[in-house]
């Protein structure tokens, strides 16, 4: 069988524009590494955590990751490091509500229905960021997700006005072919969380403004 060559120059050019595509996501992480924190105790105080949704099974229930975050908030309310949980997410459906599928786990894990904030239009994290600065009037923060995801929240809230840092709430070994569907998502996410940040500053869905104090 022949073998295929492939010309140096179509190597070249594609690990030319990989590096490119990755240089968003390198500079991401190397400015928001410093405040992501893995564990409750080192994590330093903030008035709220913000708890990003990530996916519902077809009954309602939050998926592993999902579970894994709002666990993590409880441990940092539980710890006395924040006060209230801001529990952001998707529902744009009324068959899929990311926010009171959160707010009903925290509450069988022990946190007061007063002590839950929903934010019912947490589309992507920039629109859970801008929401939390513009409707919440949130300024400081500890943000709730796992490793592969925080520093482009932590970078997007930073750009939108809120003093964040993160917590990281891998509690368990997730499947590895969903492990690097993650890391891959997030070269381009970051691409186009520098572009709605510095270039384009898409407005989201709003509304009144809540005040969490």
């Amino acid at each position: 069988m022949k073998r295929i060559r492939f010309p140096r120059k179509w190597i070249g050019l594609l690990l030319g524009g990989a590096f490119v595509i990755g240089l968003p996501w390198i500079y991401v992480r190397l400015k928001t590494q410093s405040r992501i924190y893995r564990t409750v105790a080192d994590a330093p105080e903030a008035p709220v955590a913000i708890v990003f949704g990530a996916g519902l099974y077809r009954d309602g229930t939050p998926m592993p990751v999902l579970a894994d975050r709002v666990a993590m908030a409880v441990d940092l309310y539980k710890a006395g490091k924040v006060r209230k949980l801001l529990l952001s997410g998707d529902n744009r459906f009324p068959e899929y509500n990311e926010p009171e599928a959160m707010r009903q786990y925290a509450i069988s894990l022990g946190v007061p229905e007063a002590d839950l904030v929903s934010d019912f239009a947490g589309r992507r994290t920039y629109d859970s960021c801008y929401r939390a600065q513009y409707v919440f009037q949130v300024k400081k923060a500890i943000l709730v997700s796992q490793e592969f995801h925080l520093p482009r929240a932590v970078y997007l809230c930073d750009q939108l006005g809120i003093e964040a840092v993160g917590v990281a709430s891998d509690r368990r070994a997730y499947r590895t072919f969903s492990l690097i569907q993650w890391n891959l998502r997030e070269w381009p996410a970051c691409i186009f969380a520098i572009i709605d940040t510095q270039i384009t500053r898409p407005q989201p869905v709003l509304g009144p403004v809540e005040p969490l104090e």
